[in-house]
C-alpha cells in the first residue's frame, strides 16, 4: 500500500487533495494509506523515512514546506516530494531538494491525476517485495511486506497486523521470520517479530508501533533490538 502524506494548513486545501485522493483511487484501482500534517513542524515531529509520497504546501506559520523538505532530505533520500504553492517560482527551490514536480493552487484534478501518473510510475521503479499466503479462513492474498506492522505468535498459527488489516495464518513465527530475513523484522519479544520501518520510538520496555499500539521489548532482546533499529534508520536516511 503506498503511503501518501499531506503537509498543508488550509483545511480547504486538505479537503480538496483527500477529494482528489479519493477519486484517484477509484479511478486506477489503488489503495493509499493517507495521513495529514497541519504544519512543517508536525511532519518532522518524530520523523520516520516510511511515507511513499508528501505532498507539501510551501508557506505554513510554523516550519514551511520547503525548510521541512530539506530536513527530511538528510534522514530520508527516497520519499518522493511534491509542492503544493500559489507561487510558481517555487518551483526552482524544489530541485534542491529533489522534488517530482509542482502544483498550483487551487489543484484541478487534471494536474493531480497527472502528477499521481508520474508518482506511481517513479514507485513502481523500485523494488517491492510480496508476501503470498493461504489465511487460515481458506483465503489466498498477497500483501506487500513493507506493510506488515508486525506478526505475532498464536498457538498453532500467527497473526500478521497490516496497515489496515490482520490475517491468521497456520504457520509459525519461526518459519516466517525466515521468510523475511533480507527484510527489516526483527524479534523484540520471543512470540513478536516487528518491522521496524513502523517503529515510530521506544518507551523504557516498550516500543511504539504506527497505527497504535505498544508491543513489550523483552530485557535479553533490548540492547540488540535498539542497536537494529539505530542502524535500520541510518541506513534508509543513506539509501539513494
Amino acid at each position: 500500500m503506498i503511503r501518501v502524506g499531506i503537509v498543508e494548513d488550509d483545511s480547504t486545501a486538505i479537503e480538496r487533495l483527500l477529494s482528489h485522493l479519493d477519486r484517484f483511487q477509484r479511478a486506477q484501482d489503488e489503495k493509499f494509506h493517507i495521513g495529514a500534517f497541519r504544519d512543517g513542524a508536525d511532519v518532522l515531529a518524530d520523523y520516520r523515512p516510511d511515507w511513499d509520497v508528501l505532498l507539501f504546501d510551501v508557506q505554513m506559520p510554523r516550519v514551511d514546506g520547503m525548510t521541512a523538505a530539506q530536513r527530511i532530505r538528510e534522514v530520508d533520500s527516497e520519499v518522493v516530494i511534491v509542492f503544493i504553492t500559489s507561487s510558481p517560482h517555487y518551483a526552482v527551490s524544489g530541485y534542491e531538494v529533489g522534488a517530482l514536480s509542482y502544483l498550483l493552487k487551487p489543484v484541478s484534478y487534471s494536474s493531480f491525476e497527472q502528477a499521481m501518473t508520474r508518482i506511481l510510475g517513479r514507485l513502481r521503479s523500485r523494488p517491492r517485495r510480496e508476501l503470498l499466503f493461504t489465511a487460515t479462513d481458506g483465503g489466498h492474498h498477497r500483501i506487500a511486506v513493507d506493510d506488515i506492522r508486525y506478526i505475532e505468535s498464536a498457538r498453532h498459527r500467527v497473526d500478521v497486523y497490516t496497515l489496515d488489516e490482520t490475517f491468521s495464518i497456520a504457520t509459525t513465527l519461526k518459519a516466517m521470520e525466515a521468510q523475511l530475513v533480507q527484510s527489516d523484522f526483527l524479534r523484540c519479544h520471543n512470540g513478536l517479530l516487528v518491522n521496524l520501518r513502523h517503529v515510530t520510538g521506544i518507551d523504557g520496555s516498550e516500543c511504539r508501533i504506527r497505527g497504535g499500539g505498544r508491543l513489550p521489548i523483552s530485557r535479553p532482546r533490548k540492547k540488540a533490538f535498539l542497536a537494529a533499529l539505530a542502524e535500520h534508520i541510518g541506513a534508509r536516511g543513506m539509501s539513494a
